[in-house]
């Protein structure tokens, strides 16, 4: 049969029936344990494609099982013969010889088995190289390129009827083999089908990033035989990027998994059975189109495989219009994301602080900005490079090295060399847009720019401007159409391109200069928009928003910007180019300047640019100064500090100066502002963020009077030594207690964190200070106050004691921490309450009443608290939960350690819960979400302040999201859980956890299978972290008085390191085979709407801090993370988080009560 006909009989039989791909190569290979001599000697061992020539027979025994199993495809013995895998064995000269001869040998075998019945086939197996242009760099798409071609075109010599590119973990690297593949058809004259298999790693995507979407986006421009997946894990977990690719796919789709994941002993334990019943389901929900077997898969895997594909039905190809782009993720161009925001910022001809950047090599910095434009909603990023002064290509190449690595988003390249567009397509795995081709030189432009967009896979911006003598650049409504008509005819039906990858520029000009050809463009171009859709209705369209205000007055830009871009979306434009970060909200736009802004549109009124740049001119400030200038100069100090402004106060403080001492104007007008900053907190009418730049106004008039002082001046109230309590390393709330008091008179020494007490004591001794401050988190910190309260009773100190922090409580401060300590000891649930109990115990009338209050408290607490205990005493305990175990048990994918380094922070952020950030540790009062979506100024500025302190980490090199995790075999004895390191249930770890007595009678044991079963179950287990380097940031920041970013700061890496967590918990159930259903919000998260939940020590459920000792060797934590355990068994940095993660479907949080916790360290003792 030649090549020809084969090739029809199996783009024939792919219409006609499901098709099986043979099965591992690698692993028929290994169980024939073969030696040094069978390889050619010891140099050559473990190159497996050198067994083509060196055992032929082995090579041709292996295609025959597989062959008389029932597939109906055979892979060439040629998966690493290209040269730059060769290389390594000094034989890259020998890879044209080696995969001629590997494909006439696997080319001979099917044609001896072949029936026209049943006519077998063969695929030229390419695999990814040993390298990645996208990961591990080393090589150039150059480079890759041409060892394809030599693969290739050894493949085609000896007779292949497809090439077969698999195990693909870079889409980079695809798009250099199918170039390669094209040179060899074009070297040979002679042409194959082409597939592509790419392999998603058990975290979801592909190595380099792109998950199955992206993936087929990205390569859906070709004409493949197939597209699939292989390799990486079993059947179970390939479920949803089968399910997603075959809702996508033109092309027929191939599933060819491993036998599950390797054990810790390297074997592969998914069974012929179990994989033909998981894929057969794939196939009779019609998802696939061909199966097949990888890593660990042998004949019998194959056999089964062929016997499930018999009648099963043909998935049809998927029939689709929809314009999709890419970069690492997809966007979707449609009516719901319309417009989609192209940010314009990265761009020398509109950005002169870009090109600036750029001019000074400043890249890294400069690829910040594209960062920040993505950040701030841009859906896809122009990239210009076009200085005239500079090397356009070169700085093509450095930039998009750097930008590729911050954003995720499609990118369009914006240049008119097309040498310049060819390596920006080289350096992009996803779908890119080409900004831009048109006819102003007939179809030169398109005749250069087009293949290469047909080559690479990239949308078109087509600019409405041809050749016409006239009015080359369209104008009027109907030249634009005109042009687009004339475009898309071209490109559909001489060029190929299709419709949805066509985005027509219908061009925007400026109304405001005056020039006479423009008045009234602006409608011209809404209506030309709207013409365009109409009759082009699969095309897109684009414009360039901020040209229609050039050269009206600053203030007003963004106000026209925003009413065209209004106009031209009503009108059914698709995406915008702006800048993502400068666009006023339409809505609140006054309807003045709306109507000023909508009458130079529309050329309406008698000046409509006279009386639009009129009114921007005059256009008073936001923030009036002469208000403030007018009232009396006290009253202007006071109010600067409650404002937390730093506008005019040097000046005002100078003023003063004239006429009072320093201490005076502290302890007067100043102190005045905190007072009433203090009263406005408590009548929750400031939030943390606003005293806290309070505190900054403070702190900067402070600083600004003390040189005036004498040197026998102070302003302190009083002293207080603060520290976090031994073991534990959370100081965001001691911090936040040394800002507030420290900008209230009172002089801090701040002991740090995992302060032991007779460290405390010596700071004791040697200031003598007023009173004591002591912080902790957890429940051990609040025994350690306890331990601490105890010794500073035997060291005869008597100072007042302040306590607070999360784990405590006024109930446990008065009952535990006080009857131990002869002094006062006082609760403080937040800073500004430290502050009030600061300025009472200072004063010696209060400080009495105060005592005689807490007394009573106690005196009350106490009989309350027998009576409880009564009562618990003679409640019956419940009997212990009965949990069904009446499903089947997940598999995970492997039992690896997978270590996350560097994970993408801006991920992570958008997953930070804004009720705990916003809410919990900045003090907003209300429901922050609701009124930053209704733009109430208070919600917007804090966000910004954010954003800000957000912009300035992801900048840093020292604050990086890191993380591990892995999932262990277990099962549950009574109240252990019992953590085994393989199959063979040899118990590595063993945690006894507490039940409780009352309500449910639950236990965290419950919630996997008992050993007894004889069913093995499994947990997972991770740790997340951001960085060590936010102590030291925030250190500095307050240092300068940058009390609201230092807070900030502290409170973002708490709360990025728990949606790090909610982000692994979520990878992790995806993983499991169990992922979330489509159209889960982060909202959804933060209620727990899923199947599961992730458990962490310290916390009510399991509150010994103890088992994180367990958790860390499990995890080999110390080895692969810089992350720590305190003397406390608490995670350095705090910013961290570890758990336990159960996939029962009924597991639940709840409740260990005091008696369930004392029973437990009883319990514990006593084993």
């Amino acid at each position: 049969m030649s090549t020809i006909s084969n090739i029809n009989e199996l783009k024939s039989a792919l219409g006609k029936r499901l098709l099986v791909i043979d099965g591992a190569m690698g692993t028929a290979i290994q169980n024939r344990n073969l030696g040094p001599d069978d390889f050619g000697g010891p140099e050559y061992e473990g190159c497996n494609e050198y067994l083509t020539v060196t055992r032929p027979t082995v090579i041709e025994d292996i295609h025959r099982s597989y062959l008389e199993a029932g597939a109906d495809i055979i892979e060439t013995n040629t998966f690493g013969s290209t040269p730059v895998v060769l290389a390594e064995y000094d034989l890259a000269q020998e890879a044209r010889r080696l995969n001629r001869e590997a494909a006439s040998l696997a080319r001979r075998t099917a044609d001896d088995i072949s029936t026209p019945g049943k006519p077998r086939f063969v695929a030229g197996s390419m695999g990814p190289t040993t390298k990645t242009i996208s990961v591990t760099g080393g090589i150039t798409f150059e480079e890759l390129a041409d060892g394809y071609h030599i693969q290739a075109a050894g493949l085609i010599e000896g007779g292949v009827d497809l090439l077969l590119l698999e195990t693909s973990q870079d889409t980079l690297n695809v798009k250099a083999g199918l170039e390669g593949i094209d040179r060899a058809f074009a070297e040979l004259g002679q042409e194959v089908p082409v597939a592509v298999q790419g392999t998603v790693e058990p975290m979801g995507t592909l190595l380099a990033g792109q998950d199955v979407e992206a993936f087929y986006t990205s390569l859906s421009h070709r004409d493949l035989l197939w597209i699939g997946l292989n390799c990486a894990t079993g059947p179970s977990f390939m479920t949803d990027h089968i399910r997603t690719l075959a809702s996508l796919s033109k092309f027929p789709v191939a599933c060819v998994p491993n036998a599950g994941m390797p054990d810790e002993n390297g074997n592969y334990n998914e069974t012929p059975e179990a994989m033909a019943d998981t894929v057969g389901r794939f196939a009779e929900s019609g998802w696939v189109n061909l199966v097949g077997g990888c890593c660990g898969t042998v004949p019998k895997h194959i056999e089964l495989l062929a016997d499930m594909a018999t009648g099963k039905p043909v998935r049809p190809g998927i029939v689709s219009d929809e314009t999709r782009v890419s970069g690492i993720e997809t966007l979707l161009v449609d009516d719901e994301v319309r417009p989609a925001i192209v940010g314009e910022r990265t761009n020398v001809l509109g950005s002169r602080r870009f090109r600036r950047l750029i001019a000074e090599g400043s890249f890294e910095e400069a690829a910040e900005i594209g960062r920040r434009q993505v950040r701030n909603g841009a859906h896809i990023l122009d990239v210009c490079l076009q200085d005239p002064d500079r090397d356009e290509a070169s700085d093509v190449s450095d930039f998009l090295d750097l930008v590729t690595k911050k954003v995720k988003a499609p990118f369009m390249i914006d240049s008119t060399d097309s040498t310049v567009i060819e390596l920006a397509l080289t350096k992009l795995q996803g779908k890119s847009i080409i900004n831009s081709i048109n006819l102003e030189d007939g179809e030169t432009r398109f005749q250069t720019v087009v293949p290469l967009a047909r080559r690479f896979g990239a949308a078109l911006v087509v600019g409405c401007i041809d050749d016409d003598k006239e009015q080359a650049q369209a104008i009027t409504r109907e030249r634009k159409l005109e042009v687009a008509i004339r475009s898309a005819k071209l490109l559909t039906e001489k060029y190929g391109v299709p419709v949805e990858d066509i985005i027509f520029d219908p061009l925007v000009f400026p109304v405001g200069t005056g020039d006479e050809n423009y008045v009234g463009s602006g409608a011209e171009t809404i209506e030309g928009v709207r013409l365009i859709k109409e009759a082009l209705p699969g095309a897109k369209t684009v414009l360039g928003i901020s040209n229609v205000s050039f050269g009206l007055p600053a203030s007003g830009r963004e106000v026209l910007n925003s009413v065209f871009l209004y106009h031209c979306v009503q009108a059914g434009l698709d995406m915008a180019i702006v800048n993502s970060e400068g666009m006023e909200r339409y809505a609140s736009i006054p309807d003045e300047e709306r109507r000023l802004a909508e009458d130079l549109i529309w050329s309406q009124g008698d000046d409509p640019v006279a009386a639009f740049a009129n009114h921007f001119r005059e256009k008073a400030p936001k923030a009036t100064s002469e208000e403030r200038l007018n009232l009396p100069l006290d009253e202007r100090l006071a109010l600067a500090i409650i404002e937390g402004s730093k506008e005019g106060l040097a000046e005002d403080l100078d003023e003063a100066l004239t006429g009072r001492s320093p201490l005076e104007i502290i302890n007067g007008p100043l102190m005045d502002g905190m007072t009433e900053v203090g009263r406005q907190f408590n009548a929750n009418q400031l939030i943390v963020a606003e005293v806290l730049q309070s505190a900054e106004s403070m702190k900067f008039s402070v600083s600004h009077l003390e040189p005036h002082m004498e040197q026998s001046e102070t302003t302190v109230k009083g002293k207080v030594v603060l520290a976090t309590v031994k073991g534990d390393v959370h100081d965001i709330g001691k911090n936040l207690v040394e800002i507030i008091m420290g900008n209230n008179g009172y002089e801090i020494i701040n002991l740090g964190i995992k302060v032991p007490p007779q460290d405390l004591i010596q700071a004791y001794q040697e200031h003598q200070p007023d009173m004591i401050g002591l912080s902790g988190l957890l429940v051990k910190s609040a025994a350690m106050m306890v331990e601490t309260a105890q010794d500073f009773q035997q060291a005869g100190i008597s100072c007042p004691v302040l306590v607070g922090g999360a784990a405590l409580s006024n109930r446990f401060t008065r009952l535990r921490i006080a009857p131990e300590y002869d002094g006062m000891v006082a609760y403080a649930p937040d800073a500004m309450s430290g502050l009030a109990l600061a300025n009472t115990i200072q004063d010696a009338d209060e400080r009495a009443k105060l005592k005689a209050t807490l007394d009573s408290e106690a005196e009350s607490m106490l009989l309350a608290d027998a009576a409880n205990r009564d009562s618990e005493d003679n409640a019956e305990d419940v009997p212990p939960a009965q949990v069904k175990h009446d499903f089947a048990i997940p598999n995970p994918p492997d039992l690896r350690l997978h270590v996350l380094n560097d994970h993408p922070m801006e991920e992570i952020f958008s997953l930070i819960n804004p009720q705990m950030l916003y809410v919990r540790h900045l003090g907003y009062k209300g429901r922050f979400a609701d009124d930053l979506e209704a733009g109430e100024s208070a919600a917007v500025e804090l966000r910004d302040s954010v954003r800000r302190v957000e912009d300035l980490v992801l900048a840093r090199q020292d604050i990086k999201a890191n993380a591990i995790l892995k999932f262990f075999p277990a099962n549950s004895e009574g109240q252990r859980v019992l953590v085994y390191g393989s199959e063979d249930r040899k118990i590595t770890e063993e945690f006894y956890f507490g039940r409780q007595t009352q309500r449910d009678g639950l236990c965290l044991a419950d919630y996997l299978i008992p050993q007894s079963s004889g069913q093995v179950d499994y947990v997972g287990a991770f740790v997340t972290s951001i960085g060590n380097g936010v102590r030291q940031l925030a250190e500095n920041w307050m240092a300068e008085g940058q009390f609201l970013n230092a807070h900030i700061l502290q409170a973002l890496a708490l709360e990025s390191a728990e949606a790090f967590a909610e982000l692994l918990h979520q990878q992790i159930r995806q993983m499991w085979g169990f992922g979330d259903p489509s159209g889960t919000t982060p909202q959804d998260l933060f209620r727990t709407q899923y199947r599961g939940r992730r458990f962490s020590f310290g916390y009510p459920a399991c509150p010994r801090l103890e088992d994180q000792e367990q958790i860390f060797r499990m995890l080999e934590v110390p080895a692969n993370l810089d992350i720590e355990l305190t003397e406390g068994y608490m995670m350095d940095p705090e910013s961290s988080v570890s758990a336990l993660v159960f996939h029962h479907p009924d597991a639940k949080y709840f409740n260990l009560s005091e008696r369930d916790i004392e029973r437990l360290e009883t319990e514990i003792d006593q084993r």
